[in-house]
């Protein structure tokens, strides 16, 4: 090496050789051997063509950044499963082991390596910063072990909870919400605001709002609070929600009940170790997507993803809710590009909502996006000078013009646009708040729309409607009319459905006032709760339909359409009997437990038939696209396993007879609670 008292300093700057005398420092950078590696070369390459020296090697990057990856993991834009910056060190496994080299590692830029003698480094794990080092690593390289890793992805933030949440009073100063604070050993205090919203103080917002603002700590506690805070919900994943965290720059989340109760709080380091590393990987590449090119690439590495998490051990329902999220980013992303191309189209008071699957954090990798836009009533239209056309738009038009813009970027990414017209590009999903809640009001009072009892016997409520109007392709401003024009013509039970499902990934929650409007059903609108219950029980659950027997497909079954939609359709009317709108599956299931309809007995039967289904479906669609076939729901029965099809019978049985008993109480007793 050029300057060795140099290589022995930055070596002493970096665990574990911390703590070295000068004279191991001074050996072991003589002894070192520097390698430079282009971008995109192999320092262990898969085929072991990199020169080492056997397993006595560790290997410390200098410059650059180096990607470790799988051994079988040959293309360069397969997902790491770690990567090392400057001072990082990697190989020490094999070392203290005497195992075998079990990975890749790849520059991803112009790097400088250094090859160090084992025998050197050796003892300094014996040293206590080289133990202390051994400590955390093995804590890092649990996330590498995709059994142990991923398996923890799928624990709930419900479950992390440990302590009471940690409250105090609107009007509080400073000085004694951190004093309480300090006397419940807490880095937060939570503080009910109106309604079940919750403001939240932190000791991140105490060092940056007050210390280094200069604010006095007499100032009331409002003033300085992040209001309102963010919550999630309990049956949410621990890793999904780490990432969303992250993604918000957020340390602390409030912990829910399906009913809004406060459970507790979780904070980042609680999560850490429930975290899928390489779904972090997927997302920063999508953070950093600056064009629909490069959001095109990361969607790329989403396939690959889903099968890696599936096929290391981690379980569908984990799998389900990661891909979720990585959609949402996706999502984000592709509004964010959109939006700075196009200055001109209103930014503030604007929220994008996801439905369907994914807004139920289900998605599966045949899913495809549903959208709808709100925006508050008092978005105002672009300022005409701005815009780049020759004739103005309005907000509604300049706005849908965007969401064809956002889903032909996700199209571009391996996120196919809904195909029945459920599209934040549609007229009929694309309103203003008021005008949602004037629809959700009509829908409430005319379920069927115009179109009267046909709509609802044509089609179940778990489908999109085909009718809804036009391809996601085609302009909006082409059909002479703004959004949010009267819902008259909508099916109340359709358009309901997929809105309560909805989700807002991106803008203001409150936007979206559909959800609200049904969680009196039970109360206000009794027959509307019978008609939701009608539709559940439409689509009966079947092995067979008659459209299969007159095809002669008798050997192919739809998970979807004939087990899933049925338990989903069931679960939302089960949620809304209780006042909970948008939620999960299993989450509206267990909340609807003894509601005087579903038993605990039938929701412990959907709940496990559920996961069973996603299951199958998941192990199905991994191997269509690990085939290079587009992933779907039909079935093969053949193909099963006798195991696997006896639990799919006994499953599309236990889903009829819930379906039967609870029709069987609504016909002789009626819905009640």
């Amino acid at each position: 090496m050029a300057d060795r008292s140099a290589s022995a300093q930055f070596l002493g700057e970096h665990p574990p050789f911390q703590g070295a005398s000068p004279e191991t420092l001074t050996d072991i950078a003589a002894a070192a051997v520097e390698r430079e590696y282009a971008g995109g070369a192999w320092v262990v390459g898969p085929a072991r063509t990199a020169v080492w020296n056997g397993t006595d090697t560790v290997w410390m990057v200098r410059t650059g950044r180096v990607v470790i990856v799988h051994p079988d993991n040959a293309p360069p834009d397969d997902v790491p499963i770690d990567t090392i910056g400057p001072g990082g060190v990697f190989g020490f496994s094999a070392l203290l082991s005497g195992g075998t080299v079990e990975f890749g590692a790849r520059a991803i830029e112009p790097s400088v390596v250094l090859q160090l003698p084992g025998e050197l480094i050796r003892p300094l794990f014996a040293t206590p910063t080289g133990l202390a080092f051994l400590a955390d690593a093995v804590t890092s390289a649990s996330a590498h072990r995709v059994v142990r890793a991923e398996g923890n992805a799928g624990r709930t933030v419900g479950e992390l909870v440990s302590a009471p949440a940690v409250f105090t009073s609107v009007g509080t100063t400073v000085r004694d919400a951190v004093r309480h604070m300090t006397e419940q050993g807490s880095s937060y205090v939570l503080v009910p605001l109106r309604g079940s919203r919750h403001g939240i103080f932190t000791d991140r917002d105490l060092r940056v709002r007050v210390v280094a603002a200069g604010i006095g700590v007499d100032t009331p506690i409002e003033r300085v609070m992040t209001s309102p805070a963010e919550t999630v919900t309990a049956d949410r994943l621990a890793g999904t929600v780490l990432m969303d965290m992250l993604e918000r720059g957020l340390r602390h989340m409030p912990v829910v009940s399906s009913r809004g109760e406060v459970l507790g709080v979780v904070d980042d380091s609680d999560l850490h170790a429930a975290s899928t590393r390489r779904s972090f990987v997927v997302r920063r590449a999508v953070t950093s997507a600056s064009t629909p090119a490069e959001l095109a690439d990361a969607g790329k590495l989403v396939p690959r993803l889903v099968v890696d998490l599936f096929r290391g051990g981690t379980d569908a329902t984990a799998v389900s809710a990661i891909l979720s999220v990585v959609v949402d980013s996706l999502v984000r992303r592709a509004v964010e590009i959109e939006w700075s191309a196009r200055p001109e189209v209103p930014r503030n008071n604007f929220a994008w909502i996801t439905l369907g699957s994914v807004a139920r954090r289900e998605a599966m990798p045949s899913s495809d996006v549903d959208s709808a836009l709100t925006w508050a009533d008092t978005t105002v239209d672009p300022d005409p000078i701005s815009q780049s056309t020759s004739v103005p738009r309005t907000r509604d038009e300049a706005l849908m013009e965007l969401a064809v813009r956002v889903h032909a970027d996700l199209d571009g990414a391996g996120l196919p646009s809904d195909t029945n017209g459920a599209l934040a590009s549609s007229p009929r999903f694309a309103r203003s708040a008021g005008q949602w809640e004037s629809a959700a009001a009509h829908w409430l009072s005319n379920p069927f729309g115009d179109r009267g009892n046909t709509a609802f016997h044509g089609r179940s409520a778990g489908s999109t409607p085909a009718s809804h109007g036009r391809s996601a392709g085609s302009t909006p401003a082409s059909h002479g009319r703004s959004a949010g024009s009267t819902p008259a013509g909508d099916s109340g039970l359709i358009m309901s459905s997929l809105m309560i499902d909805g989700r807002v990934v991106w803008g203001p929650s409150e936007l979206h006032s559909v959800p609200e409007a049904y969680r009196r059903l039970l109360v206000d609108h009794p027959d509307a709760l019978r008609l939701q219950l009608r539709d559940a029980l439409a689509g009966r659950a079947r092995l067979r339909s008659l459209k299969d027997v007159l095809a002669r497909r008798g050997g192919t079954f739809d998970l979807k359409a004939h087990a899933l939609t049925p338990i989903v359709n069931l679960a939302r009317w089960g949620g809304l009997s209780v006042g909970i709108a948008s939620a999960s599956t299993p989450a509206r299931l267990a909340a609807a437990s003894g509601n005087g309809m579903l038993s605990d007995g039938d929701v412990a039967a959907l709940t496990e038939v559920f996961v069973l289904l996603q299951r199958l479906r998941l192990s199905h669609q991994v191997d269509q696209l690990t085939a290079g076939h587009r992933p779907g729901d039909v079935l093969i029965m053949a193909d099963l396993s006798p195991l696997e099809r006896s639990l799919l019978t006994d499953g599309v049985r236990e889903i009829a007879a819930v379906q039967r008993r609870v029709g069987y109480l609504a016909a002789n007793v009626g819905v009640h609670r």
